[in-house]
C-alpha cells in the first residue's frame, strides 16, 4: 500500500478489536484481539507525518513514531521493526499496557481521534517475531566489567539488555520464581500474556545476560554483593501499598490488592489450584480508582464474584466526547476507562470509607462509606464529608488499591548505605543514576514512584548508558531520558 498523505481525511479510528465482554469474562486468554496486517497499514496512513511530531514529546522512549508508521503504511514491515526496536527494547511490553501518552499528544487529537499508535506498535512486534526476525544480539566483544541488576522489572530488564549488549556481564538478580516482576506477578494474563516475557528472556539469555530467580539480596550479603560486581543497579520498583488505618482493618477479608492479583497469575500458570484470596461468591468492594483497582476488578468478575463495587473518592470525569484531547499535547487529567468497567462494576464516585464492620467470626461483612467533596485549603485540595451521607455496603472482600508508597526494601537500602528521597520513600539518584552509594545505580520506579511501564523501559536504557559511561570512559549506547526533577 502506498503512503496515502490524506489518510487521516479518508480513514476513521479503528482500535484493535475486543473479544466481547460475555465470553471473555469466562476465561484468562487476552482481552484484545490481533488486527488483519491490511487494517493496520490502513491506520497508519493516518499519521499526518508532522513537521513538528509532538507524539516524540508524549513518548518518554522517545519512539520514532512517524517513521514505523511510514513503513507500516507501505508494508515495510522489517524496517518498522528496525525502527520501533531502535528506541525501545520491549515493544510488545509497552504494546500492551502502556496508556499510550503518544497518542494523547498526537496532533490529531487536538480536534479528532488521534492516530492508532499502540496498536500499530504491537502489530509490528508481532509480526517481527512471526518472521523471525527478532534476534539475539550478542556483543561482538567483553569488557571484563561485570554489573548486577536487582529487580527483573521492565527497568531492569531493560538496563541488563543495554548492558550486556554493551559487553559487560550482566547477573539480573529476581527475588520471586520466575521473571518479570509485575508483569508477571501482578499484572492479570488478560491484560497481558506471559509468553511475551518469556520469549524475551530467551533472548535476552541468548545475549549473554544471565538470571537467577528465588534470589532476594539478603542484606548481610551486600559486601560479597559489591565485590563481586563492578557496579550494582537497583530496580526494585515500588511495591509498598498504601495502607489504611481505617477501623476494621484488620478483619478476615481485608487485603492489599498487590497480595491478591499475583494469585490469579499463579493459577493461570499452573503454580497453584486456587487462589488463598478468591472472589468467588462474594460481594467485593475495591478501595481505589487507578489501573490497580481495574485490574483487581477483572480478575474478581473472572473468578465469579457476585457484584464488584469500586470506591473512588474522586468525582465522577465529566464524560469526553471520543478521543479529543482537551490537555494537548499533555495527558488529560480524566481517568480512561478499562476494558474492565465494560465486565460488570458498581462504580461509587466521591466516597471515602469510614469503616470496616465484621460478623461474630471477625470476618468483614460490610465497608462503611460516606460522600465527600473536593475544598480548597491554602490551594491544596482537601475531601470533607457530606453530612448525613453515610451508607453502608455489603462486602466479603476488601481489596484495597490505593497506591504505592515507595520502594519495599529498606533494609536493603540500609545496608548498601543507599539514600532515599526525602518524604518520597525512593532512592535518591543525582544526574547520573547514581545513588548515594560508590558504584550503586538506581532507576525505573524504584526512583520516580510508581508509573509506567514506557519510563520503566526508558529510565533503564538511560541508566544503562550512564553505568556503560562510568566502566569504560565512554559509551555508545543512546541516553533517551534524564531524570526527573522529582528523582533529583
Amino acid at each position: 500500500m502506498a503512503h496515502d498523505p490524506q489518510g487521516f481525511l479518508k480513514h476513521p479510528r479503528v482500535d484493535l478489536p475486543k473479544r466481547p465482554a460475555a465470553q471473555r469474562v469466562r476465561d484468562w486468554q487476552p482481552i484484545y484481539l490481533r488486527s488483519r496486517d491490511e487494517a493496520v497499514s490502513e491506520q497508519a496512513t493516518r499519521c499526518m507525518d508532522c513537521g513538528v511530531a509532538f507524539c516524540h514529546g508524549g513518548c518518554p522512549l522517545g519512539n520514532l513514531i512517524p517513521e514505523w508508521n511510514e513503513f507500516v503504511a507501505r508494508g515495510h514491515w522489517s524496517s518498522a521493526s528496525e525502527r520501533l526496536h531502535a528506541t525501545n527494547n520491549f515493544p510488545e511490553f509497552t504494546g500492551w499496557v502502556c496508556p499510550a501518552p503518544c497518542e494523547a499528544a498526537c496532533v490529531l487529537a487536538l480536534n479528532t481521534d488521534p492516530v492508532t499508535i499502540k496498536q500499530i506498535e504491537i502489530s509490528i512486534v508481532e509480526r517481527a517475531f512471526d518472521d523471525g526476525i527478532v534476534e539475539p544480539q550478542p556483543p561482538a566483544e567483553r569488557t571484563g566489567r561485570t554489573v548486577a541488576v536487582v529487580g527483573s522489572g521492565p527497568a531492569g530488564l531493560a538496563t541488563a539488555q543495554q548492558l550486556t549488549r554493551a559487553g559487560h556481564d550482566v547477573m539480573v538478580f529476581e527475588r520471586e520464581d520466575r521473571i518479570g516482576g509485575l508483569l508477571r506477578y501482578g499484572i492479570p494474563d488478560f491484560k497481558m500474556p506471559k509468553d511475551v516475557i518469556d520469549r524475551r528472556v530467551a533472548q535476552m539469555t541468548a545475549e549473554g545476560t544471565r538470571f537467577r530467580v528465588n534470589s532476594e539480596i539478603d542484606p548481610a550479603d551486600v559486601t560479597r554483593l559489591r565485590t563481586e560486581f563492578d557496579a550494582v543497579v537497583l530496580a526494585v520498583g515500588a511495591l509498598a501499598p498504601r495502607e489504611l488505618t481505617t477501623p476494621g482493618r484488620e478483619l478476615t477479608g481485608v487485603h492489599q490488592a498487590m497480595d491478591y492479583l499475583p494469585q490469579g497469575n499463579r493459577v493461570v500458570a499452573g503454580d497453584i489450584a486456587a487462589p488463598a484470596i478468591d472472589a468467588n461468591g462474594r460481594h467485593v468492594v475495591i478501595v481505589g480508582g487507578g489501573d490497580t483497582a481495574a485490574d483487581c476488578l477483572g480478575t474478581a468478575n473472572r473468578q465469579g464474584a457476585l457484584s464488584v463495587t469500586v470506591l473512588d473518592h474522586n468525582p465522577r470525569p465529566v464524560p469526553r466526547a471520543g478521543l479529543v484531547n482537551p490537555a494537548w499535547p499533555s495527558a488529560p487529567t480524566t481517568r480512561g476507562m478499562s476494558p474492565a468497567h465494560d465486565e460488570g462494576v458498581h462504580e461509587a464516585w466521591s466516597r471515602e470509607v469510614v469503616r470496616f464492620t465484621g460478623d461474630a467470626a471477625a470476618a468483614v461483612r460490610a465497608v462503611v462509606v460516606e460522600e465527600v467533596e473536593i475544598v480548597r485549603v491554602d490551594r491544596r485540595r482537601e475531601f470533607r464529608p457530606v453530612p448525613g451521607s453515610q451508607t453502608e455496603l455489603p462486602a466479603d472482600l476488601v481489596l484495597l488499591a490505593a497506591g504505592f508508597v515507595g520502594t519495599d526494601v529498606p533494609a536493603l537500602l540500609a545496608a548498601l548505605d543507599v539514600d532515599e528521597a526525602p518524604g518520597r520513600g525512593t532512592v535518591a539518584i543525582d544526574d547520573r543514576w547514581k545513588t548515594s552509594a560508590d558504584g550503586v545505580y538506581a532507576c525505573g520506579d524504584a526512583t520516580r514512584g510508581a508509573s509506567l511501564v514506557v519510563w520503566a523501559i526508558a529510565e533503564g536504557r538511560a541508566c544503562a548508558a550512564a553505568v556503560d559511561d562510568a566502566l569504560t570512559g565512554l559509551s555508545e549506547l543512546p541516553q533517551p531520558v534524564r531524570p526527573h526533577a522529582a528523582a533529583l
